[in-house]
């Protein structure tokens, strides 16, 4: 069921931002590979731990020479059975190729990122994908 379930909302995302490209063009936004993370906090209701960590998060995406579309984004509110809103945070970022991709992940904006906000978090997941 989970699998399901997770397949259903990677679907939705796709979808999403499809419907939103075919509405508002964006020239940032690349097609050839798509990075989603989620973020869980370890304390999702301290403020001071949100502010470290979307200071950190925005501190980076200033940064980072890699990533194209820079979305960071909250839980929606919406409550229906496919969707899953207990994330505190998400990021998605776009690249014009894997490779690309896994440079973003060496860069030094992205490395000092990770080191000083891991201990805010419990939990990360990551969707990777390639347009088709």
């Amino acid at each position: 069921m989970k699998s399901i379930l997770k397949a259903s909302l990677i679907f939705l995302l796709i979808m999403n931002v499809s419907e939103i490209q075919a509405q508002e063009p964006n020239p940032e936004f690349d097609h050839h590979f798509t990075h989603v993370v989620y973020f869980w906090l370890k304390n999702p209701n301290s403020a001071e731990d949100k502010k470290a960590f979307l200071t950190s998060l925005k501190n980076f995406m200033s940064k980072s020479e890699y990533a194209k579309t820079k979305f960071i984004g909250e839980p929606a509110g919406t409550s229906r059975d496919v969707v899953d809103g207990s994330f505190t945070y998400s990021l998605i970022l776009t690249f014009p190729s894997k490779d690309i991709q896994d440079k973003y992940q060496k860069e030094p904006a992205h490395v000092k990122f990770v080191e000083e906000s891991q201990h805010l978090w419990e939990r990360v997941v990551v969707y990777d994908s390639v347009g088709l």
